[in-house]
């Protein structure tokens, strides 16, 4: 089982309702068994004007192929509305693949580790709190290091936000009529 390491980020909507439903869905993804997952942090966004961004850090193990794993985290963004308006523009949701153990996969359309990784605290800081020693398979630095390399201001502008509450699970509809009360 390879564990990978897949990045969340919401700005629009109920930013930790989006969060604890992207952690709902991968906890029942079939081919990913949910591990671990960071609390929310708080930061500015990256790119064009707009509004602050939460963020997290899932850990999951799987079998499929990097590709695989990324069409499904793909998926799930569709299921959950994400509309692409511009690059690094504002998102209900972003799910992105980080780490995928110490594999480099250098492919159209995807690369891992995630070619922004080490430069971005929103995603070092959660990171390094689920997964210290998880070793960048280019720098062959810990998470740890990676983190404590950034500025001080860069990792002072991600803040702890709260845990990540999975939401409420959808009631089984067996077709029944529930019994008056």
């Amino acid at each position: 089982m390879i564990e990978a390491f897949v990045g969340l980020g919401s700005n629009l909507g109920d930013r930790l309702a989006n969060l604890a439903t992207a952690v709902a869905l991968l906890s029942r993804e079939p081919g990913f068994s949910l591990r671990r997952v960071s609390l929310a942090y708080e930061s500015e966004p990256v790119g064009p004007p707009q509004p602050r961004y939460l963020n997290a850090v899932a850990q999951i193990g799987t079998l499929l192929s990097p590709r695989a794993t990324l069409q499904r985290l793909q998926a799930m963004e569709e299921r959950m509305g994400r509309v692409r308006r511009e690059r690094w523009g504002s998102r209900e949701i972003d799910l992105d693949l980080l780490l995928y153990g110490e594999r480099l996969v250098e492919e159209t359309g995807l690369r891992i580790p995630h070619p922004l990784l080490q430069d971005r605290a929103f995603a070092l800081v959660p990171l390094a709190e689920i997964a210290p020693a998880a070793v960048h398979p280019v720098s062959g630095l810990t998470m740890r290091d990676l983190r404590d390399r950034l500025q001080a201001e860069q990792r002072g502008s991600v803040l702890p936000y709260r845990p990540i509450r999975s939401p409420l699970p959808e009631p089984e509809d067996n077709g029944e009529t529930p019994p008056a009360r």
